[in-house]
Parts: C-alpha cells; structure tokens; sequence
C-alpha cells in the first residue's frame, strides 16, 4: 500500500470508467471508512459486542479485512485499496448490514482487554465484566492471587474467562465447565492458542451436575440470564448467539437458582462465589430476599455482578 493515491486515481478511473458504486468510486481507506459508518447507521445496526459505535466496528472490520494492525488506524487512512480489496470490504460490510452478523462473527476473534480468543456462532460473543475484574486478580474479594488453588468458570463457552484466570491466578487449577459440546471445541481452541491445557481443563457440566464432589476456592459464572420478555424483543445481532447461551426462563434465573442452590457444595471453606445477571439486579434480590448479596462495581455499573461467599450460601437440602 502507498501513503497517497494520486497516481492510482487515474488507473481505477480508466478501469471504471463505465462503472459507479462503491467498487468504483471509494478509493482510499478513509473513503471506505466514512462509506461503512454511513452504511451502518442508515441500517440501524445494535452495537453490543464488543465495540461502542458504527465507527469502532467499522475500523475493525475494514483493518481486519484489510491484514492490518488493529491499533494503526492513521498511517493506512489515505492508502489505495485494490480491486480485490474493495470487493472483500464491500462484502463484508454488507454482511454486517445486512444480515445483522456481529462483527466478531464475521472477524472469527474477540477481545477482552489485551487478550484475542478464536469465536464463532458455535459460542456467545465474550462481553463479561469479569474481565476487567480479574485484570487485579479480583481484589479485593481475593486476598492474594497466588493463594488461590482452584478456580471454576461455570458457563465458561468459548473458555475467554477460563484462560483470563488461569493468568490472574498463576497457581490455580482452573476448571471451565459447559453443557455444549459445540461450546467446549472452541473453548479448546482458545486454552491450546494461549498454552494452558496443563492448568485449564474443560468439563461437559449441566451446571454442577458433572463436578460431583469439587470444590473451588472460587467460582465465577456469567450464565444465560435473559428473560422470556427480553428474549422476544433482543436485536436482530443477538440471535445469531446460541438461544441456549442467552434464554433462561421466564424470569432468567433458571441456572442462578440452580447455582445458588448447589454452589455452597462446590466451594471451598471462605470460597466465593461471583455471578453475572446483567440488569436482572432487581430481580435476583426479589427472588432471594434473605441472601446478602454484595453487588460489585464495573464499568456497566454496580448492578450486574454479585457475590457471596461460601458461608453465606444455603446448604443443599437434603
């Protein structure tokens, strides 16, 4: 690629000369970038994997595209893209417009934080606060990281929050449970891709069903948790995730009342346990008013993840 493309200009307006649209007449990154935004705010996209706005996933699907570094915006702005590369950038922003794919779907990665994992529609696109929760080791709920032996991610689908604790806690044995083995093949993928497969091991659980007799010094989870309301009004982006990933009954907490249930089994002595409801808060305290929940800061807000510790959790009844 060249930095100015004054002397392609003439060359594609020969070779378009009977042709218009966008294959022929955006030229340069920047015109491609300012075409996608427009694209994708006359479409009326949702934005809520990953990325804030039309302009954010516009940078990344073009750099993506284009094999270019993810944070080099800039320098490429005013270079000359090929024939063959408008057809790849024409495709793939129509494809986001129209059939309203995510973008991490069609990019096969997503981030959290500094962290890449392989994703696909076998798996929900990773957006947990966790995150940025364990970029501390989860202070102050955990009191030192290397202390930790033993860690459950219940829910884990693509493995994302498996691999970001088996980092924040270098001594653990980190456990990543889900019930879709289609789910569990790129969770692998991920755990192989970051050399963990020595302290990450994936497990086929109905939440505790296939964990009998182990316990965690912690346990977080980010479960399905939409309502059967919510389901029915979700964005057109969200129902390329598996349903399985997302709907959990009339009230979403058909798997919290199951982890809560039994969590108190599968924890450790001053174990905590850390769920994530998205904006069911209200909900969830309804459901449990005797449980004292703490319910932790993020950037979402204060109300999307709670904790308790194995101490406050009901023992299972018998």
């Amino acid at each position: 690629m060249t930095d100015h493309c004054e002397h392609c200009d003439n060359g594609e307006e020969h070779t378009h000369e009977h042709e218009s649209g966008p294959l022929a007449e955006l030229v340069t990154l920047r015109d491609w970038l300012r075409y996608a935004v427009t694209r994708f705010n006359r479409a009326g996209l949702f934005f809520g994997h990953g990325c804030a706005d039309a302009y954010d996933e516009a940078v990344w699907l073009l750099l993506h595209t284009l094999s270019l570094p993810l944070d080099r915006l800039e320098p490429f702005l005013d270079a000359c893209i090929t024939a063959d590369e408008r057809e790849a950038l024409f495709a793939v922003i129509e494809r986001r417009a129209e059939e309203r794919v995510p973008a991490a779907y069609l990019t096969g990665e997503a981030w959290l934080g500094d962290f890449r994992f392989h994703v696909d529609e076998r798996v929900i696109v990773p957006r947990s606060f966790f995150a940025e929760m364990l970029e501390n080791g989860f202070a102050p709920w955990i009191e030192d990281a290397e202390r930790v032996g033993s860690a459950l991610d219940l829910c884990t689908g693509s493995g994302c929050l498996a691999v970001l604790m088996a980092h924040a806690f270098p001594n653990a044995h980190v456990v990543g449970a889900d019930l879709s083995d289609d789910a569990l093949e790129v969770a692998h993928l991920n755990v192989a891709e970051y050399g963990l497969e020595e302290q990450v091991e994936l497990v086929n659980s109905d939440v505790f069903d296939g964990l009998a007799g182990r316990r965690f010094d912690l346990i977080i989870s980010n479960p399905p948790y939409v309502t059967a309301d919510s389901m029915e009004t979700l964005p057109a982006e969200y129902l390329h995730e598996p349903r399985m990933a997302l709907a959990a009954g009339e009230d979403g907490l058909d798997v919290v009342r199951r982890i809560l249930a039994e969590g108190h089994a599968h924890l450790n002595p001053g174990g905590v346990l850390a769920v994530e409801v998205g904006h069911n808060r209200h909900i969830v305290e309804a459901a449990f008013p005797d449980l004292p929940f703490v319910w932790l800061s993020s950037s979402g807000g204060d109300d999307m993840v709670f904790l308790l510790r194995a101490e406050e959790l009901p023992e299972a009844q018998a």
